[in-house]
């Protein structure tokens, strides 16, 4: 392949990873209002929780957003300047993990110890239930763009999108098992095994690690 043709495949993923980050931060905007939105009217510090998480995932988003656009509308020769804007890019997106582990655990905590019981949110249900199908497929496109561009910072904003899966499979699990059995403290207890997850993770785009595990 021609120096040429590497240049035009290598801003044609750029231009691929533009577009997913520009739905991610969309959807998860529509996603946080109608998920804090429920979960206010169910008194549901869960679905809250998860509204809140849609909203760190645009910060993350709008973060790899810059860095995307950086590139392809630079000079892609200047590669030490873009070294530094993936570094800084890759900590910004494990601060907003590190977010929102600490907002996941609090939230967590206070349900268990106020046992303060939510309503039924089929809105909830509904809005969870799609997240599971656009946060993984998101992840997976992601990820693969992130690998074939060699950006840390992209990969990580994957991993970011995949803990919201997790995170959509909770809220979807906690919610199903309240609505359906009254089991309201399921939610909370998954929640604190996510932020094990988050808070690894969020190290580790830290520290510039890309555990491929």
């Amino acid at each position: 392949m021609s120096a040429s043709d590497q240049v035009l495949q290598r801003r044609g993923l750029l231009q691929r990873g533009l577009w997913l980050e520009y739905l991610t931060v969309g959807w998860n905007l529509v996603e946080g209002v109608i998920a804090v939105g429920a979960g206010v009217l169910a008194r549901s510090p869960a679905l809250i929780g998860f509204g809140v998480d849609s909203f760190v995932e645009s910060i993350s988003g709008s973060v790899l957003i810059w860095r995307l656009r950086t590139e392809l509308n630079g000079d892609a020769a200047d590669s030490e300047r873009f070294e530094r804007i993936e570094h800084r890019a890759e900590r910004i997106v494990g601060a907003s993990f590190l977010l929102l582990a600490a907002y996941v655990a609090f939230e967590a905590v206070t349900t268990l110890l106020s046992r303060d019981e939510p309503d039924a949110s089929p809105i909830g249900i509904v809005i969870a239930g799609v997240s599971l199908i656009v946060m993984l497929w998101l992840a997976r496109a992601k990820r693969q763009t992130g690998e074939a561009l060699a950006s840390r910072a992209l990969i990580a904003d994957s991993k970011q999108t995949f803990a919201c899966w997790y995170l959509s499979v909770t809220t979807l699990a906690g919610l199903a098992l309240n609505a359906l059995f009254g089991l309201w403290w399921a939610d909370p207890v998954a929640a604190l095994v996510i932020c094990v997850f988050l808070v690894r993770e969020g190290i580790d785009a830290i520290r510039g690690e890309d555990d491929d595990s």
